[in-house]
């Protein structure tokens, strides 16, 4: 098995980058969801209700992060900065998180093109967020704003398997972006990557922390934002969760146990004791 692709999303709902290597820190892979959109409650806004943040292309130089979309002169924000005001903000059920609020014209823009009142923030010294799902967490787990763990891993075989399922149905297939995984995998069967216990990536372990129930944003079309009943009806024939039938899983999630590393595409995959 082997890592066949690596993915940070460094605005939370808006459009990913590929990589071929990155970083491991105690937040998960460096520059992942390590900004946000928030309302005026400091609640996160999403693809969910805003299916077009998928148009919002995301940029990361050593300095700076840049927001752009078809049409519009982008806009550029500090990945740092020394006192910067904090924002008061959740992530699901994780609240009164510290956040560095990024500023008015990064919130005019957004505002505009979201058609929603809208600010970015971004993580600072003063945010601390734990991994709640303690079945699973170790004092030492944190996470950005993703929704609920540091990483998601979704193999090639499941997409496949997935596709083969939409094609038999008369549906097109759909690509990984779909589903907005961290990590890709080759070479193993479909949803392997849900019976892992431990696993190696190159030089990092993780462990699993859960299936991820998938929603709304599977049947978003990442480059043009418009949306359709699959993958989520077909999905929801074969992959519901025995416990809680309810939810359609999709890729699992999991929590990296070595906080400081580097993953690359074409790392070992190995599943250790």
């Amino acid at each position: 098995m082997r890592l066949s692709a690596l993915h940070i999303y460094p605005v939370k709902g808006c459009r990913g980058i590929a990589l071929d290597a990155a970083a491991v820190d105690e937040l998960g892979l460096a520059g992942d969801r390590r900004f946000m959109i928030v309302d005026p409650d400091g609640k996160p806004l999403t693809q969910r209700p805003l299916p077009r943040m998928a148009l919002i292309e995301t940029q990361l130089s050593p300095g700076a992060l840049t927001l752009s979309a078809a049409g519009r002169a982008p806009v550029s924000v500090a990945r740092a900065a020394q006192g910067a005001p904090r924002l008061t903000v959740e992530v699901w059920s994780s609240t009164g998180l510290l956040a560095e609020d990024c500023g008015d014209g990064a919130a005019a823009w957004l505002s505009d093109f979201l058609e929603h009142p809208a600010r970015l923030v971004r993580i600072g010294e003063a945010f601390r967020r734990p991994v709640l799902r303690s079945s699973v967490a170790r004092p030492e787990d944190v996470v950005s704003f993703a929704d609920e763990f540091p990483l998601l891993v979704i193999s090639e075989a499941s997409l496949a398997e997935l596709n083969a399922r939409l094609e038999a149905r008369g549906a097109a297939p759909v690509p990984m972006d779909r589903f907005r995984p961290n990590l890709v995998v080759s070479g193993c069967a479909a949803f392997d990557e849900d019976r892992w216990t431990r696993v190696r990536i190159g030089d990092v372990v993780l462990r699993p922390g859960g299936p991820c129930a998938r929603c709304v944003v599977t049947t978003t079309d990442q480059r043009t934002a418009e949306r359709g009943p699959e993958p989520l009806r077909a999905l929801a024939t074969f992959r519901r969760d025995p416990q809680k039938p309810g939810d359609v899983n999709f890729g699992q999630n999991y929590i990296h146990e070595t906080k400081s590393g580097a993953l690359r595409v074409g790392d070992d995959v190995t599943l250790v004791q």
